[in-house]
């Protein structure tokens, strides 16, 4: 995906980097093609972990709310049904079956 997505960036673009699920386990993680794309577009990249934003999530919170009540942002989830669905959802996560967040609902209220 980074291979299409440099190849398709603006002129000093950005890019946010986190998570890489998909090169947790690999024994031999992935290239990347096209990085002179980086130097000729001028593009950042920076990768960021999400504990280093926890003192601003009450905010943020405050903020996106409101957002997603009014039908603002809009966000999927992909609900597997039961404890006993877990260890499917964790293997289509790492292999891209599912889309948006993906939950396992162990009880509702």
């Amino acid at each position: 995906m980074l291979d299409a997505v440099l190849l398709n960036m603006k002129m000093h673009g950005r890019i946010a980097v986190c998570g890489m699920v998909s090169q947790y386990n690999l024994k031999q993680p992935e290239g990347i093609h096209n990085l002179f794309q980086i130097v000729v577009k001028r593009i950042r990249m920076e990768g960021f972990l999400v504990f280093e934003y926890y003192p601003q999530y009450p905010e943020y919170l405050e903020m996106v709310l409101p957002l997603i009540r009014e039908g603002k942002i809009v966000y999927v989830e992909d609900i597997a049904e039961g404890l006993t669905s877990g260890p499917a959802a964790l293997v289509g996560l790492f292999s891209g079956k599912n889309v948006g967040k993906q939950v396992v609902a162990v009880a509702r209220e």
